[in-house]
């Protein structure tokens, strides 16, 4: 078998496994739409933190289907799911799991046993993660960046797949804690969720005031999810396409060499590494969803925001005007050039 050959044949079940994934976004989107009227942006950036193995952090007001959306995913995914409702009085044993010491029926001797956490499941709801303080916020950090928690000088490792979604409320400040830049960082993306529009805020006043029930379906199984999952990470990537997204994050940090006036005074500090990694990978996800193996800036472009806006400090002058990440954001996407093809 010739070179040439091996290769055509890997494209073809390249191609086959996306044509999967795709068929496989439509499907759920149906059962989404079953329970969740309208929203499809912010389903779409779910589906693909889902399909790229990250985590998000979802920011929208109070009432707007942010828990509905996690449970009605994870009732698909058919993936364990625990919700995890964040105090200011929550521990971090409240969330890994503590030793307890119980009496050995067998020899009578006293045993420590450790008692697993809500963290030690597939999908985990983060409701409203900035009221607690940052020790227990931190809580998350080592299972969001490496899968595993130590508890009691031992390590225990977490089954994939494993997502963190968490929400925050932008609006009530008061007896918050800001997330630490570091756990920020870890989401792969920060998803914003706006009103409804008219004619979907009567749809769901109309849906949830009757008794009509409807039964979302499972979709996709565990084993199928992190075959997806390898599906996206092998697509291929143009190097210009690569340079394009390192030089938008490269943009976003003031005081670099060649960096614009505007990011020098509106931007405390950039996107870090992580961050072009993040529109890459999330770029892969998008296409392949979508039905291609061929990765686009426009997919760059698409998600620099939800990417980028966790990533980007805005300066005092920034805050002072009222210049927002996503103002930033835009204006970079307008002015950073595509590299040229090679």
């Amino acid at each position: 078998m010739t070179t040439s050959t091996t290769t055509q044949d890997a494209a073809d079940d390249l191609a086959h496994a996306v044509g999967e994934l795709h068929a496989c976004r439509e499907a759920m989107l149906r059962e989404f739409a079953k329970v969740v009227v309208g929203q499809i942006d912010v389903l779409e950036e779910l589906l693909i933190t889902i399909f790229a193995g990250g985590h998000n952090l979802l920011e929208g007001v109070p009432g707007l289907a942010k828990t509905l959306m996690i449970q009605t995913l994870a009732d698909m995914l058919s993936l364990d799911f625990k919700r995890i409702q964040f105090t200011p009085d929550l521990m971090p044993s409240d969330i890994v799991g503590t030793n307890v010491i119980e009496e050995d029926h067998t020899t009578g001797r006293r045993v420590t046993v450790f008692v697993a956490g809500p963290v030690f499941t597939h999908i985990i709801l983060a409701d409203e993660i900035n009221r607690t303080p940052p020790k227990t916020q931190s809580a998350l950090l080592q299972a969001m960046q490496e899968r595993a928690v130590s508890a009691g000088g031992k390590t225990y490792t977490l089954d994939p797949p494993f997502f963190v979604l968490a929400t925050q409320n932008p609006i009530d400040q008061e007896g918050t804690y800001p997330l630490p830049e570091a756990q920020k960082d870890r989401f792969l993306m920060n998803t914003l969720i706006g009103y409804p529009q008219s004619q979907e805020e009567e749809d769901i006043v109309d849906r949830t005031t009757m008794i009509e029930i409807h039964d979302v379906q499972p979709t996709i199984d565990r084993d199928r999810l992190l075959a997806f999952q390898r599906v996206v990470r092998s697509i291929p990537v143009s190097r210009h396409i690569t340079g394009y997204a390192v030089d938008l994050v490269r943009a976003t940090r003031p005081n670099e060499p060649g960096a614009a006036e505007f990011i020098n005074e509106q931007v405390g500090w950039g996107g870090g590494p992580r961050a072009s990694q993040a529109l890459i990978l999330c770029a892969k996800t998008h296409a392949a969803l979508l039905g291609r193996t061929n990765v686009s800036v426009d997919d760059v472009r698409h998600l620099a925001l939800p990417v980028l806006r966790h990533r980007i400090a805005p300066s005092f002058v920034a805050e002072a005007e009222g210049i927002t990440t996503d103002m930033i954001i835009r204006r970079l996407i307008d002015q950073v050039p595509e590299r040229e093809r090679r």
